[in-house]
């Protein structure tokens, strides 16, 4: 006989992201290009989103997953017919992880011009201190 040595494979927890999802609208989704700052206080995200404004912005924050979405309605304008289109509208989403390192109650969010910016104030973080060894 011969012995078989086999590696076991670890299997990560399955996530339910709002990427696996149904859509509940018949309509293209984009992936907003972002930035993402770091400041002593905060962490800001800034998205590009054209087309959408304070009205029809969703922010949601479930559990650590800080879901961005933006809903924008084409604009065409009446008693025309398009023949020919370059600039396909559709909505936006993008899902971030949130580390607990942020004050998830203190979350702030502006949008302007298409831009949306989200303000992440960072926690306090906790103080370092002596432990105090005792003779057994």
């Amino acid at each position: 006989m011969t012995a078989q040595t086999k590696e076991l494979q670890v299997k990560e927890p399955e996530r339910i992201t709002p990427r696996q999802a149904e859509p509940t609208r018949d309509r293209l989704v984009f992936e907003p290009a972002v930035d993402i700052f770091e400041t002593p206080t905060d962490v800001v995200i800034v998205a590009d989103m054209p087309g959408v404004d304070e009205k029809s912005v969703d922010i949601t924050l479930d559990r650590n997953i800080l879901t961005i979405r933006g809903f924008v309605e084409p604009d065409n304008p009446e008693n025309y017919s398009m023949i020919y289109e370059e600039y396909e509208v559709g909505d936006y989403e993008r899902s971030f992880t949130i580390s607990n390192q942020i004050d998830r109650n203190n979350i702030q969010a502006t949008v302007k011009n298409g831009v949306l910016q989200v303000w992440l104030p960072k926690v306090d973080e906790a103080k370092a201190r002596k432990i105090q060894v005792k003779a057994g």
